[in-house]
């Protein structure tokens, strides 16, 4: 979570209120913004990879740009949310960040909420602003050792031997309690979290570099140019050779 303290936001849409109904289903397909949604009461469960996220009243979700998922209304509710869209690569799975204080973000929703509607763009940026600060800064205090473990993942992220081990013992912490932590405020294990960067950093070098699928597959900390291979197709559905075909960027 140590990333959205630098945040920036390039536009946002209007804030708005909605209301879910039991048994309701929805499939959202692509977003187009990414979206930071609260609860007033009620709860929805979000389908997304093979994973369950909850909305409920003691979370936020951060849901991905681009994404595409299930929604399920389990309890009637009210689910205030802000679609935004962002100068910086965000997150590409939902994200459930527990609240401290769920009545302080719920009023600078309704604040950002007003001033939008007033034509006041300005503020409603600043209450906006600051609805990410309660939302994600209480997390990062409070838990320095997920911020320091992101740093080191970040730091390290093209050696092969980059484990829940290693960066355990590097914070002085037991694995468990690692994992807990990437759980509970990434929504993801740290060894899917660094697969994550590995792949999203493989991607940009398919596209924006000259480099090799081999020279790739080490500057990324795979093991071998047969496991980044393998492993990109598995999420892709295609190989990094054709990725880099479909989608590179030719500079004259």
């Amino acid at each position: 979570m140590d990333g959205f303290k630098n945040i920036i936001v390039t536009e946002i849409e209007a804030p708005i209120v909605v209301h879910s109904e039991t048994g309701r289903k929805l499939k959202m397909v692509e977003r187009e913004s990414y979206g930071l949604s609260l609860c007033y009461g009620g709860q929805i469960t979000y389908k997304m990879n093979g994973k369950t996220f909850v909305s409920k009243p003691d979370v936020a979700l951060l849901h991905p740009q681009g994404a595409t998922y299930d929604i399920t209304g389990d309890k009637d509710g009210l689910f205030p949310l802000i679609n935004f869209y962002s100068r910086d690569f965000l997150c590409d799975e939902i994200k459930v960040i527990p609240l401290k204080n769920p009545q302080a973000c719920l009023k600078l929703f309704e604040a950002a909420k007003i001033s939008y509607n007033d034509g006041d763009r300005l503020k409603a940026f600043s209450n906006l602003y600051a609805l990410f600060g309660e939302v994600f800064s209480e997390n990062i205090k409070k838990h320095g050792a997920l911020a320091s473990a992101i740093k080191y993942v970040d730091e390290h992220l093209e050696s092969p031997e980059l484990s829940n081990t290693e960066i355990a013992n590097h914070l002085g912490i037991s694995e468990v309690y690692l994992r807990k932590l990437f759980l509970s405020h990434c929504g993801t294990t740290p060894r899917q979290y660094i697969l994550d960067l590995r792949l999203r950093k493989a991607k940009e070098l398919l596209v924006d570099t000259p480099l090799s699928v081999c020279e790739i597959a080490e500057e990324c900390g795979f093991s071998s140019v047969y496991h980044f291979c393998r492993t990109f197709k598995g999420r892709e559905g295609q190989t990094p050779t054709q990725y880099a075909a479909a989608n590179r960027i030719y500079k004259i």
